[in-house]
């Protein structure tokens, strides 16, 4: 891990309960986090970073590498080190979007239990 990545991690862990409350959350609905821009900027080390990314999760893995993105790589390293969140993007698939506002917004992409589409059930058929 480069220094920046250790920075930055120690912000994620920061808001990581928060993040782990609000993916049960997002289970039903999109959430949104609030953050305060001057843990980045003094993770970063300058001032109106304005960081935004899109990380997409399938199955606890996400779905694009992100090497050379020290943010990215800190962010994705703190949730999968954590066994509830770990739990939490192995159940379900979620699209993570970090905004220029300091905001991350969570959403899943998993298709809900009651719209999935029924087993088909075997019926007998009478003929008279």
């Amino acid at each position: 891990m480069t220094n920046k990545q250790i920075a930055f991690s120690t912000v994620w862990s920061k808001y990581l309960p928060a993040v782990k409350i609000l993916l049960k959350k997002a289970v039903t609905t999109d959430q949104v986090l609030g953050m305060n821009r001057t843990d980045f900027e003094r993770a970063a080390g300058i001032k109106k970073s304005g960081y935004r990314f899109v990380v997409k999760f399938a199955k606890d893995k996400p779905v694009t590498l992100y090497s050379g993105n020290d943010i990215i790589q800190a962010f994705i390293s703190v949730l999968l080190n954590d066994e509830a969140s770990r739990a939490q993007l192995l159940e379900n698939d979620y699209t993570f979007s970090f905004s220029s506002k300091y905001q991350l917004h969570i959403k899943n992409n998993s298709v809900p239990a009651q719209q999935k589409l029924p087993t088909p059930v075997e019926e007998e058929v009478l003929v008279n």
